[in-house]
């Protein structure tokens, strides 16, 4: 699966989106062919490349001499229906303009169908959103995943006079996407590319496991310190077998205040004999900053009911937590390597078939050691190297 990742840490806006695609390899030729497409406005491109502060970046500049441009949602939807566009450009464009819409509603009261577009109605806006919608297509596109989105500060002037940064409709599309604040005043992100970003991501957070094939830089208008460029990050999403196996874990705690903490080797001894995984402490602070203890069992979800009996028998808690989560391990095997003071064995993890770490094994290093009078660091230091020169 092809997949982008568009690296907004210093926002989006329809023109930095254009040129990071561009950028990254959709042609040129192909995209204006394609443009040419959408009849019914009047404009021309500029693309050029840009330095931003020392990132050279591509630069998207749609000219248009449009001075009413005071549409609805059907005058655009109907401009790009009526085009020869795919129909997944179509749609894909259509989207993001009724994200928009739904936004601006919320925002001034009204219904999507009723708001008129200032701005985002605008012919550059249209080029901006299709041209998007085209260049996810050139590209071969499949999944989009957007880093969390800067919040800058202060106010622009807007067809309905000051408004405050982020624009209200800006806010209003990024409910339930993550964002972050960060101290630049100015238009980080523009109502334009906060709805390609919602639209497009079918998630959002940092990088996913791709192996990167083209990168692409798209270039703002304003400088705010900082390279005012989109990142977007293009390449194959590593396969599921490339990746370790997901499954399906329950974990039991529970915490404990008034227990003597002798009993805890006991509890773990029998915790282990009943199938957990994994288990283990940490220091919490409960009610009234009373010091306390939080006993976490890692277990199959078979192994609930066992686990839970043994906490609730053998500890002083009057209840237990049981929460469900994913767990993915390395795929493990075992060697061994000789050293001069005997044989130790290696715990190997791998991932796709190839080795990623190794630990030696600890209680054959605390044998050894002992036998030879020696530090149990020595002896591991030791092996871990003999692994290395073996490998």
């Amino acid at each position: 699966m092809r997949v982008a990742y568009f690296d907004c840490f210093a926002g989006i806006s329809g023109d930095m989106t254009l040129g990071a695609l561009l950028d990254a390899g959709a042609d040129e030729a192909q995209f204006r062919s394609e443009l040419a497409k959408l009849t019914g406005v009047e404009f021309e491109l500029k693309i050029s490349k840009v330095i931003k502060r020392g990132i050279e970046a591509t630069y998207v500049d749609v000219i248009t001499h449009e001075s009413h441009h005071h549409r609805r949602l059907n005058d655009i939807t109907a401009l790009i229906s009526g085009s020869d566009l795919s129909d997944s450009v179509k749609n894909r464009a259509i989207s993001i303009f009724r994200t928009l819409a739904e936004a601006e509603g919320k925002v001034h009261g009204t219904g999507p169908d009723e708001v008129h577009f200032h701005e985002v109605g605008a012919v550059d806006a249209i080029v901006d959103i299709v041209g998007a919608s085209i260049g996810i297509e050139l590209l071969g596109i499949e999944r989009v995943i957007v880093s969390s989105l800067p919040m800058g500060h202060g106010f622009v002037t807007a067809a309905h006079g000051r408004i405050p940064l982020p624009a209200p409709a800006t806010v209003e599309v990024l409910k339930g996407v993550p964002v972050h604040a960060v101290d630049i005043e100015g238009e980080l992100v523009t109502p334009t590319g906060a709805a390609i970003a919602r639209t497009l991501a079918s998630g959002f957070g940092g990088v996913p496991p791709i192996t990167i094939q083209t990168i692409g830089y798209g270039a703002g208008t304003s400088d705010f310190g900082i390279p005012n460029v989109l990142r977007i990050l293009i390449g194959e999403a590593l396969s599921e077998a490339s990746l370790p196996a997901s499954h399906q874990v329950s974990i039991v705690e529970t915490n404990i205040d008034d227990m003597n903490p002798e009993f805890y080797e006991n509890v773990f001894a029998k915790l282990f004999e009943a199938g957990a995984l994994d288990v283990y402490l940490t220091p919490i602070f409960m009610k009234k900053s009373r010091p306390a203890t939080l006993l976490s069992a890692i277990c199959p979800a078979e192994r609930v009911d066992d686990i839970a009996r043994i906490i609730l028998i053998e500890t002083s808690s009057f209840g237990v937590r049981i929460s469900q989560a994913e767990r993915r391990c390395l795929d493990r095997k075992w060697e061994k390597v000789s050293t001069p003071f005997g044989e130790i064995r290696i715990k190997v993890g791998a991932l796709g078939g190839a080795d990623v770490t190794a630990s030696p094994e600890y209680e054959d290093c605390k044998k050894v050691a002992a036998a030879h009078s020696v530090p149990v660091r020595r002896v591991y230091e030791a092996a871990l190297a003999q692994y290395h020169r073996d490998a």
